[in-house]
């Protein structure tokens, strides 16, 4: 029809004027391909000039591909000319700290931007070899830097890439040292990127000065330093880097700390852009860590440990009694470590998110500690409180933790397994173990049993039509009490949480990946010191309460 060649003539001069502009012979030579497949491909080139990608809750991220919709390094160059006019506009000083995974393309968008970076006059240090998360996290505070790059798409599909840019202290203030961008920044940004030119007009220097191993070595000797220097050690741990980053550096954290080199999973010790083990490389992931638990049994591991690629999130298993090895939850692991800094006597702010468990909350209140909870995501986990009371931990369930904020002030998967690894030490010198510690909690505030209902989409108009749905018919009731509290976060925030006297349900939009998210919560009281019989009381609440919302959400 006559509507469709004229979308595809719109389409076509759209991608020719992008070619004009790549500065990337691959992505030309990609995109040429996808044009020369018309009107075949007119779908497949829609999807790609859709519209930019835009910095989400963790920047920009999106599939390796030609075009503005996709990582590739036209679309890099004119994310980097932009952060550097932004931080040039507002008066930033010091260096621009830059780091990489092992994805495919990292290593090109991370000296890429030093080159934009250099060529606008800015000093631009590069972190030596592919490396955590958490390192460049680190690098920004020790190197006074202005701001911070992680080229990393952290647990996302091995076809994904993204960037992550954090501030220093200078422009991101006390609390935002060295944590990712928040609004306005965030917006602030995006419009400095649109303004950028022609590529072509960008100025490119060199790429930038390539940090020594001294940096790292110091991100390893702090790391280490987040235990007590003379607990017990005898532990002995499995783990997978799940073929990411992490491996290098948790071993010599473990090593340092004074604790034997866990047993790695040897398929996945070594990073690989691929993933070929498994079929997603996020340890939430059915599958993900069967090669790890494997490990765990057959070396009689008291505990198993996982990293996302990044190494910025942690999972932990255990070896449970009576139905073998299980994942703890992130909302397990979360209140394990708060619990254990408690303990250790560390004092000040506790936080979490809206869609984390509310035990926290209790143990806070109980034990007299300043809690506040945020939006998900670490960027304002790290911004938590007014700034009386210093963060002393943060947790999202999402398997992110920090527990040593002045360390590293964003999600740190080294430091979390080694505190991990402190607390499963202590509770073994005493004949105990995690499980018998999460039992101890039950009994004292009741079973928190928390539990998600996750639905990935190809479309993302999906999610915005059940959104939609379950604003204009909220449900009137939870497990068969009536909703106390029905809150929509709007226009702050896509989310819609629920609450009545038996459960506590937040639905929201995944911000990293095409997903739609319903955490469940159900509290259940120990009576008679049974806490399996509440357990299962719980479970069973959950598995109603998945069903109800299921059936409102029309999944």
């Amino acid at each position: 029809m006559p509507a469709d060649t004229t979308d595809i003539d719109d389409i076509r001069e759209q991608a020719r004027r992008w070619l004009a502009d790549d500065p990337d012979p691959a992505s030309r030579d990609e995109l040429r391909a996808v044009l020369d497949r018309l009107p075949a491909s007119a779908p497949e080139l829609a999807d790609r000039f859709a519209g930019p990608l835009t910095f989400g809750t963790a920047g920009l991220r999106g599939p390796l591909r030609a075009g503005p919709n996709g990582m590739n390094l036209a679309v890099v160059t004119r994310a980097a000319a932009g952060l550097v006019a932004w931080l040039a506009a507002r008066g930033g000083s010091g260096p621009l700290v830059i780091g990489y995974d092992a994805r495919h393309g990292s290593r090109q968008f991370a000296e890429r931007t030093a080159q934009v970076a250099t060529g606008a006059g800015r000093v631009a240090l590069l972190l030596p070899r592919p490396l955590p998360t958490p390192v460049l996290a680190y690098a920004v505070r020790r190197l006074g830097a202005v701001a911070g790059v992680m080229v990393t798409a952290s647990h996302n599909p091995p076809q994904d890439n993204g960037y992550k840019v954090y501030l220093g202290e200078e422009l991101g203030g006390p609390l935002g040292a060295g944590a990712q961008i928040v609004p306005p920044a965030d917006a602030g940004i995006e419009a400095a990127i649109r303004a950028v030119g022609p590529l072509a007009e960008v100025p490119l220097g060199p790429a930038g000065q390539v940090l020594g191993d001294d940096l790292v070595a110091s991100y390893v000797e702090r790391a280490a330093a987040v235990v007590a220097p003379d607990g017990p050690r005898d532990l002995a741990v499995a783990y997978t880097p799940l073929h990411g980053v992490g491996a290098a550096a948790l071993t010599a954290a473990f090593a340092r700390a004074g604790f034997a080199v866990p047993g790695v999973v040897p398929e996945q010790a070594e990073p690989d852009p691929e993933f070929p083990t498994v079929s997603f490389p996020n340890p939430e992931e059915p599958g993900a860590v069967d090669r790890l638990v494997a490990l765990a049994d057959s070396t009689g591991a008291d505990i198993a440990v996982a990293n996302d690629p990044d190494a910025d999130r942690c999972a932990v298993a255990i070896r449970d009694a009576a139905t073998g090895w299980r994942m703890l939850r992130g909302d397990e692991v979360g209140v394990l470590l708060a619990d254990h800094l408690m303990r250790r006597g560390v004092i000040g702010l506790y936080a979490t998110t809206i869609v984390s468990s509310s035990l926290l909350r209790a143990m806070c209140a109980a034990r007299g500690l300043p809690y506040d909870e945020t939006l998900t995501g670490f960027k304002w986990i790290v911004r938590a409180g007014d700034g009386s009371q210093p963060l002393v931990f943060g947790y999202e369930e999402a398997l992110g933790y920090c527990v040593a904020p002045e360390h590293v002030r964003d999600k740190d998967g080294i430091t979390a397994a080694l505190t991990v690894a402190e607390l499963a030490a202590g509770l073994k010198a005493q004949g105990r173990t995690l499980s018998d510690r999460l039992d101890e909690l039950a009994a004292e505030f009741g079973v928190h049993h928390t539990d998600q209902l996750s639905v990935r989409v190809d479309d993302l108009r999906v999610i915005a039509d059940v959104m939609a749905r379950i604003r204009a018919a909220t449900p009137a009731s939870l497990l068969g009490h009536p909703v106390t509290e029905a809150r929509d976060l709007l226009p702050g925030a896509d989310v819609v949480i629920l609450r009545s006297e038996a459960a506590r349900v937040v639905i929201r939009p995944s911000g990293t990946e095409p997903k739609l998210k319903a955490y469940l919560e159900v509290v259940e009281p120990v009576t008679d010191g049974d806490v399996a019989a509440a357990r299962g009381r719980a479970q069973a609440a959950v598995t109603a309460l998945r069903a109800e919302i299921a059936a409102a959400l029309g999944l």
